[in-house]
């Protein structure tokens, strides 16, 4: 078992940033990967970043390339999202999950997660 939890969210105004945080613990192995997905009120849950174990690759969702990015210390079993140039429509509850494998876009992929964070953008 893995255990995610979350931090960093927050309210802060369009153009923004925030660092969110994912400290994993329990079996932490080597071998996963991490992603990041969010979901807005009223709207499925959505993939935003994901990175592999040895930090080599990384993709995003295109809403976010080129502001938000992946980043993991596995000394510290810790994964981030620097996120940057935050709109309204960023505000979501942030999630962080693991998988064992390569990375994946695809939210059933993962096998463990956290509870969320929320992340409020104003206008």
């Amino acid at each position: 078992q893995v255990q995610l939890v979350e931090s960093g969210g927050g309210l802060v105004q369009a153009g923004g940033s925030l660092r969110l945080s994912c400290a994993a613990s329990g079996h932490t192995s080597s071998g996963y990967a991490m992603g990041w997905f969010r979901q807005a009120p009223g709207k499925e849950r959505e993939f935003v970043a994901t990175i592999t174990w040895s930090g080599r690759s990384t993709d995003y969702a295109d809403s976010v390339k080129g502001r938000f990015t992946i980043s993991r210390d596995n000394a510290k079993n810790t994964v981030y999202l620097q996120m940057n140039s935050l709109k309204p429509e960023d505000t979501a509850v942030y999630y962080c999950a693991a998988r064992y494998g390569t990375y994946s876009y695809f939210e059933r992929a993962y096998d463990y997660w956290g509870q969320g964070t929320q992340v409020t953008v104003s206008s």
